[in-house]
């Protein structure tokens, strides 16, 4: 099964485990099955509306950064990381003052 790390504002939903193992072929797989096991993750890391992993959040699977999202495909022994994206505003916030 994959190994998951959980970022440490969600491991309040994994009784403070940092690192787990779920089954799934594709990201969208194992987030579903995260939340079997842990009820509320896929509410942090899924934007329904959007079918989307939810913004601000980046996956990362062995080692490299998902173009794919949902639909990356992972390994029996992938290791998937999700973390805070980084960029965004911040990058946004310093385009602006530039401008200015």
């Amino acid at each position: 099964m994959p190994d998951v790390w959980i970022p440490p504002l969600l491991q309040r939903l994994t009784g403070g485990q940092k690192q787990v193992h779920v089954a799934g072929r594709t990201v969208r797989q194992v987030i579903d099955n995260l939340d079997r096991v842990f009820p509320g993750l896929k509410m942090e890391l899924y934007d329904e509306e959007e079918d989307l992993v939810m913004p601000g959040i980046a996956v990362v699977v062995d080692g490299e950064t998902s173009q794919l999202g949902l639909l990356e495909h992972v390994r029996e022994d992938s290791e998937i990381h999700f973390l805070p994206a980084l960029g965004g505003k911040l990058r946004q916030d310093k385009k602006r003052k530039i401008t200015k």
